[in-house]
């Protein structure tokens, strides 16, 4: 059973993919209905992922997947399809990578930041090639880094960081880290301080961010670093 806002948000989504092509944004939910901050738009986002009507693609910005439908918008006879934006994550059978005798294909999504957040690319630009024991169960992507704010950490500018798809982190890790009111990605490490979290930069140039527990979404955690020499 949906909230009428819940299905206000759902309807808002479905009709705006469906012309689109692509999901709005955060802003324009927020317009749409009337509420005065994003963080409500996040709240009601959780409870429709939680309640099973869409997926999050949590590699994309704003990339959002309509699962099913109210029974009571779905015409008689038809069926259920999934509407999603244009974008292929790369993910076989086993989750998000391939695998051979000399290695596994991760699929490189676009860039992101380890220094002022910037937006990651919404598809898959290529794949690269790590060493099977690099990977887990599980669905993983590639990432290159733009940046230098996680130097200390051993993450350089032009690096590819190999991510494990997960919303949970231990506190410590290395995550890629969704800001719901920028709508924006970022590479940093994370800290719980009580009921906020901190974004850590591994570089004292750069500061650390505090944030509330409804303003990032976690949608990764570093497992793995490829360099060329």
């Amino acid at each position: 059973m949906l909230t009428q806002k819940q299905k206000d948000l759902l309807m808002f989504i479905h009709q705006r993919i469906s012309e689109k092509g692509v999901s709005p944004s955060f802003e324009e939910m927020k317009e749409a209905l009337n509420l005065k901050s994003k963080s409500g738009i996040h709240r009601l986002i959780t409870a429709l992922e939680e309640r099973g009507f869409i997926k999050r693609l949590a590699h994309r910005a704003r990339a959002l997947e309509i699962v099913k439908l109210p029974d009571s918008v779905i015409p008689d006879g038809a069926t259920e399809t999934s509407s999603v934006v244009s974008g292929d994550f790369g993910s076989s059978a086993k989750g998000g990578a391939s695998g051979s005798r000399l290695g596994t294909n991760v699929p490189v999504m676009g860039r992101i930041a380890a220094g002022v957040p910037i937006s990651a690319i919404q598809e898959q630009s290529h794949s690269v090639v790590v060493p099977p024991e690099m990977v887990s169960k599980g669905e993983h992507f590639a990432l290159e880094v733009k940046g230098d704010s996680m130097i200390e950490a051993g993450i350089l500018d032009g690096d590819t960081v190999i991510i494990h798809k997960t919303s949970s982190a231990n506190n410590g890790d290395i995550v890629v880290a969704y800001l719901v009111e920028e709508e924006e990605a970022t590479l940093k490490r994370l800290r719980r301080k009580g009921a906020s979290i901190a974004l850590e930069a591994a570089n004292p140039a750069y500061e650390t961010r505090i944030y509330g527990p409804d303003q990032i979404v976690v949608q990764g955690r570093l497992i793995g670093l490829l360099r060329n020499y």
